[in-house]
């Protein structure tokens, strides 16, 4: 690629970036987050029982899974989902929350400090009202 080519690459670039119609985000679309959170506990009980298989040295990776799962669970609930106000309410509340509590978990304090850490995720995430359409198992 020769000076020319690049400097019409970062030109288009930067038209693209500073350009309206890119910067608007989506409508909410909330059988899409509902179809996320369910995509993303499926995903979560598979690696709950695949950091099982492992053993002890994945006892980590179990209470991050469990976390997600609780976390993803506890945002399914009814008509929450429905609005982004609705949904950043429930998530700010869950936020809040001073404990978080599940069975068969290894380490109390590790799991919610993960279920801190994906509700914050979720959190930005309807702030930006991007990455829900990611629903591959592996992200």
């Amino acid at each position: 690629m020769n000076v020319p080519d690049l400097r019409i690459c970062r030109n288009a670039l930067e038209r693209t970036m500073n350009d309206p119609a890119n910067t608007k985000s989506a409508a909410w679309d909330g059988t899409l987050v509902k179809t996320w959170l369910e995509r993303r506990l499926a995903a979560a009980k598979l690696d709950q029982a695949m950091a099982d298989r492992r053993g002890y040295e994945a006892q980590d990776d179990y209470d991050k899974a469990a976390a997600e799962e609780w976390a993803c669970r506890a945002l399914q609930a009814p008509d929450c989902t429905a609005d982004q106000a609705g949904f950043a309410k429930r998530l700010k509340d869950l936020i809040a929350q001073e404990d978080y509590t599940a069975t068969g978990i290894y380490d109390d304090i590790r799991f919610q400090r993960h279920v801190r850490s994906q509700l914050r995720k979720i959190a930005k995430m309807a702030k930006a009202n991007e990455g829900f359409e990611k629903t591959l198992r592996y992200q």
